[in-house]
């Protein structure tokens, strides 16, 4: 294995990634006010998961998220327990478990987006535009690249950015 480019660029953005996974999971990057750091990262992802995708079974979301079946499983009940997610039969098969996002949980959802947005906005408020933009892009794409490293070989999963 060889590794490509300016060796202490490579080493100061490994140190960078791994400053950022310290202080993002010491502030769980929340988001501002009282809705800050209401919602852990599992279950904003699996909320996110359901608004985007729709209604799906736990396969389909362990498979879409890059997760296990039993990871998911155990992630989402404290969501059905607390009535963010609704557990319902599926429509064709009645034995198959369907997941989808309650009323509450889009509510909820909707409120830790609007305070991570908030966050967003605070941490980058004196970047330019196109600061944000190209920001974004990059981190898309190394999340990306993340993605495609880690998904099973002749898997195309790849976690997707929220919808605006």
């Amino acid at each position: 294995m060889t590794t490509a480019g300016d060796p202490g660029l490579l080493d100061t953005l490994q140190h960078q990634v791994a400053v950022f996974a310290r202080r993002a999971e010491q502030t769980r990057l929340g988001g501002v006010g009282q809705v800050r750091n209401t919602m852990d990262r599992a279950a904003y992802l699996l909320l996110n998961r359901l608004d985007q995708e729709g209604p799906m079974g736990v396969k389909a979301l362990a498979s879409s998220m890059g997760i296990d079946s039993s990871t998911v499983t155990r992630q989402v009940a404290p969501l059905v327990d607390s009535g963010l997610v609704k557990r319902t039969s599926h429509p064709e098969d009645g034995r198959a478990v369907v997941l989808q996002l309650s009323p509450r949980g889009a509510s909820r959802l909707d409120e830790v987006r609007t305070s991570r947005r908030q966050l967003m906005a605070d941490l980058t408020h004196d970047w330019a535009p196109e600061e944000r933009e190209a920001f974004c892009a990059l981190l898309t794409r190394f999340n990306g690249a993340l993605s495609a490293r880690m998904a099973p070989q002749g898997s195309a999963e790849a976690e997707q950015p929220p919808v605006a």
